[in-house]
């Protein structure tokens, strides 16, 4: 049973059209917003509140980065902690694959095994768990601040890449720029990567 979208919404952080130091190739972006695992050393800890960012429908995030699949060569997600809203990733990623030839890239600090026993305590009989067929790359595990390594889009040394399908190799991760700074069209600054640039 396919899951209803209507009414359904992610909670963001943030969404960039094109980028370069968020994975192999030029790529949308989407930031979740939330996250209650509070890594020491986060280097996003805005994106900790469940109740900041905004809100906006799967449907039009969705439509968004369909209308933009001649440009860019996938999306990834981050955040936040993007599993803490399973429901609306699962809808995304399902209908990102279904609708784009689009590779999809999926951050999150849950382990593997973290997220083995979530699908396995999923109703008998569900294909809640399928989504995760979906993904490209999964890559998985807490930030550890005293293992940071902050390239290859490892934050830090304990970081597992999980490579779901062939769309994507290891070799893929190595020349993705370590930081971007994107200028929106108003003037803002946007600092991203995996090591991005800070303020002083």
């Amino acid at each position: 049973m396919f899951l209803k979208e209507s009414n359904l919404y992610l909670r963001l952080l943030g969404f960039e059209d094109r980028s370069y130091s968020n994975g192999p190739g030029r790529r949308a972006v989407v930031w979740t917003q939330g996250c209650t695992l509070n890594c020491p050393g986060c280097f996003n800890p805005d994106s900790h509140s469940p109740d900041a960012g905004f809100k906006v429908s799967v449907r039009s995030l969705v439509e968004r980065i369909v209308s933009a699949e001649g440009e860019i060569d996938g999306i990834t997600i981050s955040g936040g902690e993007p599993l803490q809203q399973w429901t609306a990733i699962e809808v995304l990623v399902r209908r990102i694959r279904r609708e784009t030839g689009l590779s999809i890239i999926l951050f999150t600090g849950y382990t593997w095994q973290e997220i083995s026993r979530r699908i396995a305590i999923l109703p008998s009989g569900s294909n809640r768990c399928s989504w995760l067929d979906c993904v490209d790359v999964l890559i998985s595990g807490r930030f550890i601040e005293q293992q940071r390594v902050a390239r290859g889009l490892a934050g830090s040394r304990n970081k597992q890449f999980h490579f779901l399908t062939d769309r994507h190799q290891k070799k893929d991760f190595e020349n993705v720029p370590e930081a971007e700074v994107v200028i929106g069209p108003e003037g803002d600054l946007l600092l991203t990567g995996i090591d991005p640039l800070r303020w002083e």
